[in-house]
C-alpha cells in the first residue's frame, strides 16, 4: 500500500477539518465571555440600584404575590361553592336613585338632630321665657285675678308652659266666659279673656244673682240699670225654661228688648213678657221666635194694655 504524497488533495481535507474543529472550539468560549460581562453589568447595575430602590422592587414584588394569593383562594372558595351547588352573587352596582336617596335621608337626619337640638335648648333654658305676661280683656275681672288663676311663675320658658292648662284655669273664673292663651316669642305670654254679659237676674236669698245668655250664674251683686228679671223655678244652663226664655230675649229687636221689665216662663210653651210700663206679652212656645218678634215690633206701636203673638198668622192687641 502506498503511502499518499504531501500535495494530495487528502491532506488538504484534512487540513479543513482540523480548521473547523479549531472555529467549533473557540465559538463557546466567546460565548461564556459575553454571560460573564452580563453578569458583571447586572451587579454593577444593582449596585447601581442601591439598597431602597432593591427594598422597594421587593415589596412590590411581595404585593404582588399576595394579590396573587388572594386570587388564588378567592378561585378556589368559589370552585367549591359551585361544587355544592351555590350561585356565586355578583355584586350589582348602586343605583344613582338610591345613592340620592341616601342622602336626602341624611340630610333629613341632621335637620331633625339639629332641630331637636334646637328644640331642647329652648325648652330648658330661659333664652325664651315669660318676661312680661299681657292681660287683654279686663274689665270687671281685675289683672291680678288673672294672673292669680293662670299660675304661670315669671321667667318660666315659654316652651315648658301649657296654654291649654293655663287657659282652663282662666276660663274657671266665674265671670270669665272664654279665655286664650298664647305665647308671643321671644319674651311674653298673652292671655285674652272674654267676660260674661248679664243678660237677666233673679233674686235669692243672699241677694239679686246675674245670668248670662248660656243661663250661667255668674255673679251676685246689684245688676245693671233696666236688666229684666227672670221667674223660673230652677235657673241655670240645663234647665229648659231658663233656655228659652233666654231664646225669647235674644230673638226680640233691640227697641223691643230694652222695653222688657220681666220674663217668666212657668214651661217652655207658656212664655210670658211684662214690660217696663206694664203692658203684657203672651209669647207662648219658642216656635217661630222669629217672626214673632216682627210681629210684636209692630203691635207694639198700637194702643193696649196685651199683646198676643203666640200664633204669629193671627197676633191681636187687647
Amino acid at each position: 500500500m502506498s503511502q499518499p504524497d504531501e500535495g494530495s488533495p487528502i491532506d488538504v481535507v484534512a487540513d479543513d477539518s482540523a480548521d473547523v474543529g479549531a472555529d467549533a472550539v473557540t465559538e463557546p468560549l466567546s460565548t461564556e465571555a459575553s454571560e460573564a460581562s452580563d453578569a458583571q453589568q447586572s451587579a454593577a447595575d444593582g449596585e447601581f440600584d442601591g439598597p431602597r430602590r432593591r427594598a422597594r422592587r421587593e415589596r412590590a414584588e411581595r404585593r404582588a404575590a399576595q394579590a396573587r394569593a388572594v386570587a388564588i383562594e378567592q378561585a378556589r372558595r368559589e370552585a367549591k361553592r359551585r361544587a355544592r351547588g351555590q350561585v356565586v352573587k355578583e355584586p350589582k352596582p348602586v343605583a344613582r336613585g338610591v345613592v340620592q336617596g341616601l342622602k336626602m335621608l341624611l340630610a333629613t337626619v341632621v335637620l331633625l338632630v339639629v332641630g331637636v337640638g334646637l328644640a331642647l335648648i329652648l325648652y330648658f333654658t330661659p333664652a325664651m321665657s315669660a318676661r312680661d305676661i299681657v292681660v287683654v280683656g279686663v274689665g270687671a275681672v281685675t289683672r291680678e285675678e288673672v294672673l292669680d288663676a293662670a299660675q304661670v311663675r315669671p321667667g318660666t320658658p315659654l316652651l315648658q308652659i301649657n296654654t291649654s292648662q293655663v287657659a282652663d284655669r282662666v276660663a274657671a273664673i266665674r265671670r270669665v266666659a272664654s279665655a286664650r292663651v298664647q305665647r308671643q316669642y321671644p319674651s311674653a305670654l298673652r292671655i285674652t279673656i272674654v267676660e260674661r254679659v248679664p243678660v237677666v237676674v233673679k233674686d235669692f236669698p243672699d241677694g239679686p244673682h246675674l245670668f248670662d245668655r248660656d243661663g250661667v250664674d255668674f255673679a251676685t251683686g246689684p245688676p245693671p240699670p233696666a236688666l229684666p228679671y227672670i221667674d223660673v223655678d230652677n235657673p241655670g244652663p240645663t234647665d229648659p225654661a231658663t233656655l228659652a226664655a233666654l231664646q225669647v230675649l235674644t230673638a226680640l229687636r233691640p227697641e223691643v228688648a230694652g222695653q222688657v221689665g220681666r220674663i217668666a216662663a212657668p214651661s217652655v210653651s207658656s212664655i210670658t213678657l211684662t214690660l217696663a210700663d206694664g203692658r203684657m206679652v203672651i209669647w207662648g212656645t219658642t216656635d217661630r221666635a222669629e217672626e214673632k218678634a216682627e210681629k210684636l215690633a209692630a203691635l207694639l206701636t198700637q194702643p193696649g194694655r196685651t199683646y198676643d203673638v203666640s200664633s204669629p198668622d193671627l197676633p191681636t192687641v187687647k
